[in-house]
């Protein structure tokens, strides 16, 4: 068993995309219409191009809002809804800066790991780490 697929929800698809592309530095993979959403996936140029995240939309009519409900008590609590591993935490802090990246957390040690949290404009609280 292996991870090829994980998701965050996000509450606007191109914002979304933009984000992930242009600040991040993700690259697009799937861009495929679904109904009025697409499926939506974005790989690291630096890693396996299998390990794919999904920029999944936070409105499913059969969650009845509950996905949003989650979404922004993660967001209210200051907790990352995923994190993302770096080289060099600090070269990336600021360079996500540099491109106007709000840090809700700056890079800090915790034990063998030293981690900074930040905003997706999207909903979401983002991790990067260094171990």
């Amino acid at each position: 068993m292996h991870i090829e697929l994980t998701s965050v929800m996000v509450n606007d698809q191109s914002a979304a995309l933009t984000f992930y592309t242009e600040i991040l530095g993700f690259v697009m993979k799937h861009d495929i219409p679904v109904g009025e959403d697409r499926w939506l996936t974005v790989v690291s140029p630096h890693g396996p191009s299998t390990v794919e995240l999904l920029l999944e939309p936070n409105h499913n009519p059969m969650l009845d809002g509950a996905e949003r409900t989650f979404q922004r008590a993660l967001f209210k609590a200051g907790i990352p809804i995923t994190g993302f591993r770096v080289d060099d935490i600090h070269a990336e802090y600021a360079r996500l800066q540099a491109l106007g990246v709000r840090f809700t957390i700056e890079p800090a040690e915790a034990g063998e790991v030293t981690a900074a949290v930040f905003d997706d404009t999207c909903g979401n609280l983002l991790q990067i780490y260094q171990v």
